[in-house]
């Protein structure tokens, strides 16, 4: 354990020194994300780049801990080119579509290095269809999902912690030393990315992110035996946030009628937001959520099947309630705590 803890704190002290820098870089490029008074009530322009941070520690610490086997290269280079189509995403120029046909390159490159979906009971080219559904939509998940501060890094931060766990029980050293980088890096991202942020991770990072996550719970073994298919959810459970954010956000945009990329306060955060919630407390009750979630995921791996099905289908209850009762949260005129402006990180440094 001595040497994923060693990469936990080589990650961490990396990003704690890169993600200043990148921030500079990022305002003297003016690569910056701009109040619109809609859906970006900043104070003033906060700068991307802290995925970029993100990524350079995570894979510098790696580099310093780990050697490096094909399919830990498949996973790398799948979130390398995360990275760069993230990177020119957030400099305003790529499309929807491209954007996705640079996530499909990334995942058969993760399919070429033997990183899949590898389910006995099916069919080879199921597996295949069921591993590009399930890449492509955990990455967009956590594009998604990032629309407040300390939102995505800490959801990911605390899935990185049940991935751990979960390698652990397996044995499984590329697991474990991969998420212990990237626990690291968002921590230590999460210092200047908490509520005010002073700098956002970006396309370039969330897209990184939500590649690295899903192809480590995808890779994971959650059951000891080929008769519990139960387990088999346990991933869904543990990225259970983004999941249901972006089937929420699905929804509701299909019963309005506008495109799914289109940018709306359909989210999950954002409605809490408009409800009463202050930004730390919609945050703390997002990674208190998926923090249960995780321990039920972990717990229905050594439960019963019976067990396991009664509660995965409570939790699917609950999930539902709760998405019936964030659609009636009205968000056609924003509230006081909306319209209320955040303060700028420099102002929050200032402040007593």
């Amino acid at each position: 354990m001595l040497l994923y803890a060693l990469t936990f704190v080589l990650a961490l002290l990396l990003a704690l020194y890169a993600v200043p820098l990148a921030r500079r870089a990022a305002l003297q490029f003016n690569i910056v994300d701009r109040p619109d008074g809609r859906l970006k009530l900043q104070a003033e322009p906060v700068p991307y780049f802290g995925g970029l941070a993100v990524y350079l520690a995570f894979l510098i610490s790696l580099a310093l801990t780990f050697e490096f086997r094909q399919d830990a290269l498949g996973i790398v280079l799948g979130g390398t080119l995360m990275v760069m189509v993230g990177l020119i995403d957030d400099f305003g120029v790529l499309k929807p579509w491209p954007k996705l046909i640079g996530q499909l390159i990334a995942v058969f490159v993760l399919i070429r290095s033997g990183i899949r979906i590898e389910i006995a009971a099916l069919p080879d080219w199921l597996d295949l269809l069921l591993t590009v559904f399930w890449m492509v939509g955990i990455i967009n998940a956590f594009n998604i999902i990032d629309v407040m501060d300390g939102l995505a890094g800490g959801v990911g931060l605390i899935a990185c912690g049940w991935l751990f766990v979960v390698a652990v029980v397996n044995h499984d050293a590329l697991v474990m030393v991969m998420a212990s980088a990237l626990a690291g890096s968002l921590l230590g991202f999460l210092r200047y990315n908490f509520y005010p942020a002073k700098i956002y991770l970006g396309d370039a990072g969330s897209l990184f992110l939500g590649l690295m996550l899903g192809a480590m719970a995808m890779i994971g073994k959650y059951s000891a035996t080929a008769m519990h298919p139960v387990a088999v959810l346990a991933p869904v459970l543990i990225l259970g946030i983004p999941v249901f954010d972006t089937l929420f956000v699905m929804y509701i945009r299909w019963l309005r009628r506008i495109p799914v990329f289109l940018g709306s306060s359909d989210h999950f955060a954002l409605r809490l937001r408009q409800w009463r919630l202050s930004v730390p407390q919609v945050v703390i009750l997002s990674y208190g959520a998926a923090l249960v979630l995780g321990g039920v995921a972990l717990g229905m791996m050594v439960m019963p099947i019976k067990t396991a099905l009664v509660l995965v289908g409570a939790t699917m209850v609950l999930s539902v309630m709760a998405a019936i009762w964030l659609k009636r949260i009205d968000m056609s005129r924003p509230s006081q705590a909306m319209l209320q402006r955040e303060p700028s990180p420099e102002a929050a440094r200032r402040a007593p």
